[in-house]
């Protein structure tokens, strides 16, 4: 694998606006509902979302909050991102390269989909424990990645999600809302009698 830079993500949203048709493609309105369904019908208070891309998921996300803070890596991201929330009053795009002091302190939901495999292991654990510790009691963690690996990414994909709740230190009760061949969406809360890690669920 030869992984992407933040540079090549760039450059790709400079190309085109939609470079993986995840505004119109199905399977990504699947997992975009599979998503919006891990965090529940709302309101939902303050949500966070992680490498929001070009803001396919923002805008519906953003339906659901009273606050939004729709991160972005990358300046033409985040220039999308914040296209995509035009007139969202409550919700607002940043640019925010993981691992990073996060906007607020605490969150209620936090959105992390199709971002761990490109970071390095260390980034990746960092960026863990960040979310975690900002994540209220009784908060929601949702996690969409790709099972399979591409040739562009950082880590391999398989159990990765399982490896990032690890990388938490915390404990956490783990629900799969929908899994495909190629992708996985996990809904996961903060629990006292559950070991850390999602098990074969993370996968």
């Amino acid at each position: 694998m030869r992984p992407i830079s933040l540079t090549g993500f760039d450059r790709k949203f400079v190309d085109d606006d939609d470079p993986w048709s995840t505004f119109t493609n199905r399977d990504e309105a699947v997992k975009r509902r599979a998503i919006l369904h891990a965090m529940g019908a709302g309101p939902l208070g303050r949500v966070l979302e992680l490498a929001a891309g070009n803001g396919s998921n923002s805008a519906a996300i953003a339906a659901r909050a009273l606050r939004l803070d729709a991160t972005e890596g990358t300046e033409s991201g985040t220039t999308l991102v914040a296209r995509a929330l035009k007139g969202r009053r409550r919700a607002r795009a940043l640019k925010l390269i993981v691992p990073a002091v996060l906007p607020r302190l605490r969150y209620d939901i936090a959105v992390v989909a199709e971002v761990i495999y490109y970071l390095s292991a260390r980034d990746m654990a960092r960026t863990a424990r960040d979310v975690a510790t900002a994540l209220r009691a009784g908060g929601i963690l949702v996690l969409a990645h790709h099972r399979v690996d591409y040739p562009d990414f950082a880590q391999h994909a398989p159990h990765l999600q399982r490896a990032f709740l690890r990388a938490t230190g915390r404990r956490w009760q783990v629900r799969i809302v929908r899994r495909t061949g190629r992708w996985v969406v996990l809904a996961c809360s903060l629990s006292e009698r559950h070991c850390s890690g999602a098990g074969s669920s993370g996968d």
